[in-house]
């Protein structure tokens, strides 16, 4: 009786046993990676049901099979993971914590429901529930703190720290001085109590004296008349 087999069937058949058989093959028909049966069931399938590592990392790695890749229940290879190294791998490679079935569970809430590899869905139940609380955490930060603007073309904004500036000394008593002084002038509000006042506030913000001579002698304050 002639074997009437297709290719992915003898293919998912060696996978419990031999599954460097199953890479050799695939070396000369990688066509065949992500291959289903009639019931949608792939290698990936397979190397995740029978702990088969290895081979599943070659299948997502070199040969890009889809780590969410489905059958016919919409049910990816986590679904089909019995031990949480092989779910930690799967999640690794890029499967999604979160992915219902056609029956609108995940995969913990489908091992929970069924009491099947309980530390497998303890496992799964955390990563979508960190994967959630995450999200929430963007999601009201992103309510909160409002997005800046745009810059301007060829505009570059840097962000550092700079030091503390040294507190500031105590004011001039004689600086201060000078400020009563002019105040009480009863020119003050004239042009030349300005023009005083202005030099002044001069010396307070650049620290240049008025009253420096032009002969070069060492500058000293200028008495306010």
């Amino acid at each position: 009786m002639p074997n009437t087999r297709s290719p992915i069937d003898i293919l998912l058949n060696l996978v419990p046993d031999s599954p460097q058989t199953v890479l050799t093959h695939l070396a000369n028909a990688p066509n065949l990676a992500d291959a289903k049966d009639g019931h949608g069931y792939s290698l990936l399938h397979a190397a995740a049901s029978y702990n088969q590592i290895p081979l599943l990392r070659m299948l997502v790695q070199t040969y890009n099979v889809s780590p969410n890749i489905v059958d016919e229940d919409n049910e990816t290879p986590l679904f089909a993971a019995e031990n949480v190294d092989v779910a930690k791998e799967l999640l690794g490679l890029g499967a999604d914590a979160g992915w219902k079935n056609a029956e609108g569970f995940t995969a913990a809430m489908k091992m929970e429901g069924e009491g099947e590899f309980p530390l497998v869905a303890q496992y799964l139940r955390e990563q979508t529930t960190s994967d959630a609380s995450s999200s929430t955490e963007a999601n009201a930060l992103e309510g909160i703190l409002p997005h800046p603007p745009p810059l301007p073309n060829g505009l570059q904004v840097n962000i550092g720290t700079m030091d503390e500036p040294e507190e500031a000394g105590a004011p001039d008593p004689e600086f201060r001085r000078r400020i009563e002084e002019l105040a009480a002038r009863d020119d003050f509000q004239g042009e030349e109590g300005q023009r005083q006042l202005r030099e002044l506030v001069t010396e307070a913000v650049t620290g240049i004296r008025a009253g420096e001579e032009e002969d070069g002698r060492d500058t000293r304050r200028r008495r306010v008349e």
